[in-house]
């Protein structure tokens, strides 16, 4: 029995799926595709470099004019089940102009894999970069990884993740900013979206941020929009104080009438507050 909260059905998916609660949401969508398409014709980029062995698992880099650079590692959203990394080179520009060596991952998407193996897959993807960033001028020393939505979960989970066992350095990533996420998936089980990514009870206890939280302290942005639906503004205030509570010392910025489309291209924004967050958290 899935509990909606008091919500009604139509309610209960208007307040866990954005592309109910935002009607816009094909124009915003389709903006940053164009300006993604453009900033790619604009910079230098190296596209398709295979990390895995999955069919989309590729990423691609940005580099950095010289050596040493910080690395923005960038996950997209789309629930899962959708959306690619050339929808959001957008913000490749402004990181890239700043100092930084940008990467930016794709990922295999449900129902052609589970979460459990996407976040696998993230996890080949920062081991790659640790491992072969130098070559594009990024330092493997000073990765920090964001992400948006289904992005944010991913990262949340990249950081309760024990990269020793990876044979990574604890401390691999030195800082994330994790944008408007599913800190807690079990409404999931209740949405349509669902029937997509075929999440089960049975995950819920290895995909939970709010189940799963960082492994360690570190420089924690987690932005959400304040034109968001009250439950997704409900869970991120949710993981921001779990996370403090538990000495984590994470940062809530609240990004005012932003909705779940306009997050993504906050990224790209020098006039907002989450680009100049991020490169300061950069040391940029």
């Amino acid at each position: 029995m899935i509990d909606r909260r008091g919500y009604s059905m139509e309610d209960f998916e208007r307040q866990y799926n954005p592309r109910q609660a935002v009607p816009d949401h094909q124009g915003k969508i389709d903006s940053r595709v164009t300006a993604s398409a453009e900033v790619r014709c604009e910079i230098e980029g190296v596209y398709d470099l295979r990390y895995g062995p999955g069919a989309k698992e590729v990423l691609d880099v940005f580099p950095a004019e010289g050596d040493g650079a910080p690395v923005q590692f960038y996950i997209h959203g789309g629930y899962w089940r959708a959306q690619d990394k050339s929808d959001v080179s957008f913000f490749a520009k402004p990181f890239t102009e700043a100092g930084a060596c940008v990467v930016i991952i794709n990922y295999d998407l449900c129902p052609d894999v589970t979460l459990p193996e996407i976040m696998a897959e993230v996890v080949r993807a920062l081991v790659w970069t640790h491992g072969n960033i130098a070559e594009w001028g990024g330092d493997p020393d000073r990765i920090f990884i964001s992400g948006n939505s289904a992005g944010g979960h991913l990262g949340a989970m990249m950081l309760a993740h024990d990269w020793q066992a990876e044979g990574m350095p604890e401390d691999l990533i030195k800082g994330a900013a994790l944008l408007t996420g599913v800190y807690d998936p079990e409404p999931v089980l209740g949405i349509s979206v669902n029937e997509v990514i075929g999440l089960t009870p049975g995950m819920l206890a290895t995909v939970s941020p709010l189940q799963n939280l960082p492994r360690r302290d570190l420089p924690l942005l987690v932005p959400v929009g304040g034109g968001e639906t009250t439950e997704w503004i409900k869970q991120t205030r949710a993981y921001v104080d779990l996370c403090q509570a538990n000495g984590i010392g994470a940062e809530y910025l609240e990004v005012p009438g932003a909705d779940h489309f306009d997050m993504t291209a906050a990224m790209g924004d020098q006039d907002g507050p989450v680009l100049p967050a991020i490169l300061s958290q950069m040391g940029l």
